[in-house]
């Protein structure tokens, strides 16, 4: 690609880890100019990326890998080789929840350990992952122990904010930039990192990626100290949390007085001091950043004397909201075992292939348990749904909605994939067993599934039943 004129010359990155965050970084950074060597020791990830192979299911993703792959983008193994040639060093490797509910750094501390041998001159190191606060302190005593001299690194945070199914756009188009350093001279280089965004002139390049909004006059550039920068990544999706739950206790006290959680998330995202947006009601949050990142900032502020009680309270509504969806569904068909039950969605949401903490995949093991049998469908996240709970007995992986949706008692959406919402409901009452719906993301209007004939189950919204005209089947049986 060719951008505009830089004030400052490319810069050589190694990103360590080519998990979700290790390669959007990768593929991102090299689409605005650098030149990035993405390390893993996983030899066989790092063959099928050298082919073009993508691992995982990312609007534009592909697009930008076949573009950068082999030119400004490289994949290793050799991790001190991509350091050696480096002046910055992305640490993006996974910090998965300990059993304590802390983050687990083990895989954060061995890169540090390997990258310490090769520091034999300046080098910014950048904490990607999702690390607790004061991680940046033990990265630089950690250096300093394995032999790295002060005057060759700084370390510094640069939280990522990647929503999954939109984490291209996010990089490149995102609500801000937020680098944490103590010094000045880390602040420089960061500077020449981002410049392409944050001066607005990779948006003027004749073949940059289109975006969500107009960015011509740069992305906001906050600079903060590591220690704010650390806590500003799990404050943040502590707070999105927060949002979810808030809006999904409203909607139970909407059904408990009748009330359309619709109407009332309305009015309340309309003031500008909150807004719309995660105010949508629904079966929960999942995925591998918010139940993770919730347990970890309570654990945080556990560890510097905080009672930070409210975050308990964000998980148990969590929870419950699984639990308030089942048991519309034993509303609506009073017993479980023996029904043919088909699920819409695997994915913890639309737009990725994840199962990671997936509301689906609690849903369907429950169902299982109780003796039912269920046919699944999700356009995106089948296979690694498989490797999961592998198709037996009392569960199919299925094509398409409708093979999901023959024969069923009761059709279930747990994922809001767009294509679901564009349902012809006239096809899927006649080939279900029984015209039941039981909606986890409020994706139909109650009108227009009480004209098709449907007994409809949503969340924080009145049950809505057929017309008496389009009673059908379920006197029936």
């Amino acid at each position: 690609m060719d951008l505009k004129p830089q004030t400052n010359p490319p810069v050589n990155i190694a990103v360590i880890g080519s998990g979700y965050v290790g390669l959007i970084a990768s593929v991102c950074l090299a689409e605005i100019g650098h030149s990035v060597t993405c390390v893993d020791n996983d030899t066989a990830k790092v063959v099928a990326l050298q082919s073009g192979e993508v691992p995982i299911y990312e609007e534009r993703l592909p697009e930008l890998l076949a573009r950068h792959r082999g030119q400004r983008l490289t994949f290793s193994s050799d991790l001190l080789a991509a350091v050696r040639r480096a002046e910055v060093i992305f640490i993006a490797v996974g910090t998965p929840q300990s059993p304590t509910g802390e983050a687990d750094l083990s895989y954060v501390e061995a890169s540090v350990r390997e990258i310490a041998a090769e520091l034999n001159e300046y080098k910014v190191v950048v904490e990607k992952s999702t690390v607790p606060v004061l991680t940046s302190r033990w990265i630089c005593r950690t250096l300093l122990f394995n032999g790295a001299k002060q005057e060759n690194f700084d370390v510094i945070s640069n939280p990522e904010f990647l929503r999954e199914g939109t984490a291209i756009d996010d990089f490149l188009y995102p609500d801000r930039i937020v680098v944490g350093a103590d010094a000045e001279r880390a602040r420089r280089i960061m500077r020449r990192v981002y410049q392409p965004l944050i001066d607005g002139s990779y948006f003027g390049a004749p073949d940059h990626v289109p975006g969500s909004r107009d960015m011509s006059g740069g992305v906001r550039y906050i600079e903060t100290s590591a220690k704010s920068a650390e806590l500003i990544k799990h404050a943040s999706n502590a707070f999105l949390a927060l949002k979810i739950s808030f809006i999904n206790a409203v909607s139970n006290i909407c059904e408990l007085v009748g009330t359309d959680i619709e109407e009332v998330a309305t009015g309340i995202g309309s003031d500008s001091r909150i807004g719309p947006k995660f105010l949508n009601a629904g079966i929960g949050y999942g995925g591998s950043c918010f139940p993770k990142d919730v347990r970890a900032f309570y654990k945080i502020a556990e560890s510097v004397g905080y009672d930070f009680d409210l975050l308990k309270s964000v998980e148990r509504i969590n929870q419950n909201q699984l639990l308030c969806f089942k048991k519309k569904l034993n509303a609506a068909l009073w017993t479980l075992k023996g029904k043919q039950i088909g699920v819409l969605g695997l994915a913890f949401k639309e737009g990725t292939d994840d199962v990671r903490e997936s509301p689906a995949i609690s849903i369907i093991k429950s169902l299982i348990e109780e003796g039912c049998c269920v046919s699944a469908y999700d356009p995106a996240a089948i296979e690694k749904a498989r490797k999961i709970i592998p198709e037996n007995g009392n569960l199919r992986y299925v094509d398409n909605e409708f093979e999901a949706a023959r024969d069923a008692h009761a059709l279930l959406i747990v994922t809001e994939w767009p294509q679901f919402a564009r349902l012809d409901l006239n096809r899927l009452h006649q080939i279900m067993r029984y015209p039941v719906v039981i909606d986890g993301r409020n994706l139909f209007s109650l009108h227009d599934m009480a004209a098709a004939g449907f007994h409809y189950y949503s969340m924080g919204r009145p049950l809505s039943e057929p017309e008496s005209s389009s009673r059908r089947k379920i006197d029936q049986e």
